[in-house]
């Protein structure tokens, strides 16, 4: 069974931020699936399906931002899940706005949700799919990442979700590798021209 886990924070308040790009993108990927994601285990919301014909765990901690890890940890250890059948999607400040960037591992960067995965589960060699949402290295990061989208913002995140859903079934079906050719490969003007 492969885990998917969406990083983001709990509560409304919260739902429609750029910090939130991995839980959205999780719910599109659920509702595309027919996964519903609606139980509370692990400090998490879960929800197990197939995806590309493969069993899948679906996973949205419930413990903000901060402390992911403990939920990704707790999940693993139950299911007996090895890092490596692990995929974490989430937003990346230093990545431009809707690209995505697929990783077989690696360090966190400037991520808080993915320093507390790699610190919990004591290993950086998982696969993750990042979703730009740019930054422009604004002063105040954190006022950044839990801001919302502006309307010509709202309709690339839209698009880049719907690509890193695509990128995640890729992965599962066809591995990281073709994950990686696919995705990561990008034309920033495809979204402008689309309405």
């Amino acid at each position: 069974m492969n885990v998917i886990v969406g990083l983001g924070n709990p509560g409304k308040k919260y739902e429609y931020t750029k910090h939130n790009v991995g839980f959205l993108t999780l719910d599109y990927l659920a509702d595309r699936n027919g996964i519903k994601v609606n139980k509370i285990r692990h400090k998490a919301l879960v929800g197990e399906g197939l995806i590309s014909g493969l069993k899948v765990l679906l996973v949205k901690p419930q413990t903000y931002m901060n402390l992911s890890g403990n939920a990704v940890r707790e999940v693993l250890e139950y299911y007996k899940i090895e890092p490596n059948e692990l995929i974490v999607v989430f937003d990346d400040a230093d990545i431009e706005i809707g690209r995505l960037r697929i990783r077989k591992g690696g360090s966190a960067g400037t991520h808080n949700g993915m320093k507390s995965i790699i610190q919990s589960i004591q290993s950086d060699a998982f696969p993750r799919v990042k979703i730009g949402i740019g930054s422009g290295r604004v002063a105040d990061l954190a006022s950044y990442v839990l801001g919302g989208f502006g309307k010509k913002e709202k309709t690339i995140m839209e698009n880049a979700i719907i690509r890193a859903a695509d990128a995640i079934e890729c992965l599962l079906k066809e591995g990281i590798d073709s994950a990686m050719n696919g995705f990561n490969v990008w034309e920033p003007d495809a979204d402008k021209n689309q309405k």
